[in-house]
């Protein structure tokens, strides 16, 4: 009996972690040429989460002109890696279609992350992937030495959403957005994380498994560091 709850405490436990983890895309501080992915609860490489959790993650390049470039990546210590090439773009992108979830007696829904990073000096239209191939994104808009984040679903401002940042001395808070899909303006210096969530109440199917809402997640990692 001892045995059954102990094991029941620690699958909770592990349930718990994966929903409080996040897909980051994250530019490698000593090789701007590389990227890290990681699967964590900030922008850092999470030692006791195992690199297979990000199996299936898709990563582009945006060009200036807008054009999306396949990058390929390989497994690293607790994360994936790509290299960008020698001249590399100011923005990347991916998405990672996490599975169909079922936890207790709620519906089963399905879970996606959606992860961006973006070189601080670029403009909102540079930085922005499109609906056509993000169903959710965060655009950065820089102003001076702050940043302002605009949440779009579906290529349209998400008003009254929550959005989570993690500021560069490692602060996290929470902002709403306006009726423009604006948060506030948080500081920009060093790294900047963010991240939403966009539901879209229509069931579905995925590897066989059926969902009543599907949970899009979109993070983005703003590289103010130059």
């Amino acid at each position: 009996m001892i045995r059954n709850w102990f094991a029941l405490v620690m699958s909770l436990s592990v349930v718990s972690m994966v929903s409080a983890h996040f897909v980051f895309l994250v530019p490698d501080a000593k090789n701007p040429a590389q990227l890290v992915a990681v699967f964590s609860e900030d922008l850092e490489v999470d030692e006791n989460v195992p690199a297979d959790r990000l199996k299936g993650l898709k990563l582009w390049s945006l060009s200036d002109a807008g054009q999306p470039a396949a990058l390929e990546t390989t497994v690293g210590e607790n994360c994936l890696k790509a290299d960008l090439g020698k001249q590399a773009a100011n923005v990347q992108y991916g998405t990672l279609t996490y599975g169909v979830m079922k936890r207790g007696e709620m519906p089963a829904f399905l879970l996606a992350y959606h992860p961006k990073v973006v070189r601080g000096g670029v403009t909102a239209k540079a930085a922005t992937v499109g609906s056509e191939r993000v169903p959710v994104e965060l655009i950065p808009i820089v102003t001076g030495t702050n940043v302002k984040f605009q949440l779009l679903a579906e290529g349209k401002p998400l008003a009254d959403a929550e959005v989570n940042v993690i500021a560069g001395d490692g602060e996290k808070s929470k902002l709403r957005t306006s009726a423009e899909g604006l948060t506030s303006a948080v500081s920009a210096s060093g790294l900047v994380g963010a991240y939403a969530k966009f539901t879209r109440a229509k069931p579905g199917e995925h590897d066989g498994k059926a969902y009543t809402e599907a949970r899009h997640y979109a993070t983005l990692v703003v590289d103010f560091r130059k």
